[in-house]
């Protein structure tokens, strides 16, 4: 059986079964039947735009997001999909703070209920810094259906690292 980096931390029945799928070859065909289309958002307004409509809608109180932009570099250096900065900076006698959320570029050409996902997931380290239970309380709270999302998010990665994107 192959090492799947992605879903390590799962269940050996889970990855059986997963693994089973890569040796038929249908993992593709079952991720295009569950998600048929890649979302449309490609530039960083739209991705800013929907950020800005999940923030509103769930974390209204919280420190406003200055900056949100898709990062090619995040994947590959931080073995991470998307990183939440918080900057500190002083300007006279005021501490100003700055929220950055980027998003890997894989997440450009991948269905919205993933992107939508991350972006839940970089939102939520506006209340959460640590992923505790409180966390992924408030994950599910914006997105119900979020760890489902995140485990087929993997089989996604998992798909586009033994044979490419699977979106023309």
């Amino acid at each position: 059986m192959q090492k799947l980096k992605y879903l390590q931390g799962y269940p050996p029945s889970l990855t059986e079964q997963v693994s089973g799928l890569i040796n038929s070859n249908k993992l593709k065909t079952f991720l295009l039947n569950k998600y048929p289309h890649c979302h449309e958002l490609k530039t960083e307004k739209a991705l800013y735009d929907l950020v800005q409509e999940i923030k509103s809608q769930y974390l209204k109180k919280s420190p406003p997001v200055s900056k949100v932009l898709y990062d090619k570099k995040i994947h590959v250096i931080n073995h991470a999909l998307g990183l939440h900065s918080f900057v500190s900076r002083v300007q006279g006698n005021k501490l100003k703070a700055k929220h950055e959320i980027r998003i890997s570029s894989i997440f450009k050409h991948a269905p919205l209920p993933f992107l939508r996902m991350i972006v839940v997931h970089e939102l939520a380290h506006l209340k959460e810094k640590e992923h505790n239970k409180a966390f992924y309380q408030l994950c599910c709270h914006m997105e119900p259906d979020y760890h489902q999302l995140e485990f087929d998010m993997r089989l996604f990665l998992t798909q586009q690292e033994l044979a490419g994107p699977i979106y023309p």
